[in-house]
């Protein structure tokens, strides 16, 4: 048995989490609540400040674990990636984007790693956990951490993948009790980072062959959803154009108790894994002469939703004798999903980058978000949603499912709503309510 593997069973380990976002600060939280004496990596001095000051700006950490652990002294933050030095483990969980032509930019995983290398000792674990390409891991984070060290992997240190599992807001399946994948560079690499996951979480850790076997299984989960979300955005397109509700349709085809999972429409895709994932695996196909071809349909369907749902309101003002430049709109809800307010790659303001497109006057009320910034749209969102704001608005269109909005109070005072969610199927009144 390794020294390091001892160590992570008895829990003198130091464990080390780079990047404190999403993925990272929760990871870190429950290493620390494990046992563990706990480092945070983080380029951004505000989050440092924050995480050492136990104040918690992720809505899945409980602000008194982080209060508590850092008042203990299991969780300590920092920019300066010397302290790697002292580390026996280093997950890095930062943002794997797509660039401007819709390829992997993977330069925070590239400068993470480099700065990791430069501190890299004798049995030492590195993970990384952020969705990437399959091939990542051995292509690039193996020589780099080889070329800068010295040292041999699977030897002298240990590499392995581990994709996060991370669903903002799931009120069920939080890190801890959310199943994990492991594949290392050798069994060796595969056996220690399992062990360090079986001390931290609760749920199983499932070990697979390689980092790459890791890697595409990340891609396949949420290609999966992509792939289904597509079918079923395609098909509400059709029922609309056929007059026939696609939500009872759904409805009745769930009944079947094998062989049908339930999947929703909406105005898009959002957060930080579903749009994105299915682009890192086209790409990454290309290198070996292969189209995904239904993969991108499905892509393309759910990329066009914002664009559609703007066009159905379009179709729902021109009823009401009104056109929608200079139309008065209302968006209720720009996070992108319901109850969270985490907005990345929201469809809902994609929705409103449309809307302005054809001359739209735009607000929103979001109790979740009360202002964004997504590329060069900045908007701050309404206070409170009063009946002046709601009858003002000649249309309201409904593109989060937040459950603290109060839906009846909407349909009183609304000339006209766009339910892109289905959120107001209870409401009663419903002569006044369209739905995508």
């Amino acid at each position: 048995m390794s020294s390091l593997k001892e160590k992570i069973q008895n829990r003198t380990a130091t464990l080390g989490v780079c990047g404190l976002g999403y993925v990272g600060l929760p990871l870190a939280v429950e290493k620390a609540k494990a046992g563990f004496k706990v480092l945070g990596f983080d380029v951004q001095e505000a989050k440092v400040n924050m995480v050492n000051a136990g104040q918690n700006y992720i809505g899945d950490v409980v602000n008194e674990d982080l209060a508590q652990i850092v008042a203990s002294g299991n969780l300590r933050a920092t920019t300066d990636f010397a302290s790697v030095a002292s580390c026996d483990c280093v997950c890095i969980a930062v943002p794997t984007p797509l660039d401007k032509h819709q390829q992997p930019d993977i330069s925070y995983v590239k400068a993470s790693t480099e700065s990791i290398a430069k501190y890299l000792h004798k049995d030492m674990l590195i993970v990384l956990e952020s969705t990437t390409y399959p091939g990542t891991t051995e292509e690039l984070l193996k020589p780099i951490l080889e070329n800068a060290s010295g040292l041999k992997c699977g030897e002298d240190f240990y590499l392995a993948f581990s994709p996060e599992r991370v669903d903002p807001g799931n009120l069920i399946y939080k890190t801890k009790n959310t199943p994990k994948v492991v594949g290392g560079c050798t069994p060796k690499c595969t056996d220690i980072a399992a062990t360090m996951y079986e001390a931290v979480l609760e749920a199983p850790v499932h070990r697979v062959s390689s980092p790459a076997v890791a890697e595409m299984e990340k891609i396949l989960e949420n290609t999966y959803r992509n792939i289904n979300i597509g079918l079923v955005n395609e098909m509400a397109i059709l029922c609309n154009r056929m007059g026939i509700s696609v939500w009872e349709v759904i409805d009745a085809a769930k009944s079947k108790p094998y062989g049908f999972q339930a999947f929703y429409p909406g105005p898009g895709l959002g957060g930080h894994c579903i749009p994105l994932d299915p682009y890192y695996l086209s790409w990454k196909a290309r290198e070996y002469g292969f189209h995904t071809s239904m993969i991108e349909s499905s892509m393309m369907v759910n990329d066009k939703m914002p664009e559609y749902c703007v066009e159905r309101a379009m179709h729902i003002l021109n009823r009401h004798k009104k056109a929608i430049n200079g139309a008065k709109v209302l968006v209720l809800g720009v996070a992108y999903k319901n109850d969270i307010d985490d907005y990345r790659e929201s469809p809902a303001i994609h929705v409103i980058e449309e809307l302005l497109k054809v001359g739209a006057d735009v607000k929103y009320y979001d109790p979740w978000v009360a202002s964004f910034k997504e590329g060069n749209l900045k908007m701050d969102g309404e206070k409170e949603l009063t009946e002046e704001l709601v009858a003002s608005a000649d249309i309201v269109m409904v593109t989060a499912a937040h459950s603290n909005v109060d839906y009846d109070f909407v349909q009183r005072h609304a000339v006209v709503v766009f339910d892109t969610k289905n959120v107001m199927k209870n409401v009663v009144n419903r002569a006044n309510i369209e739905v995508l």
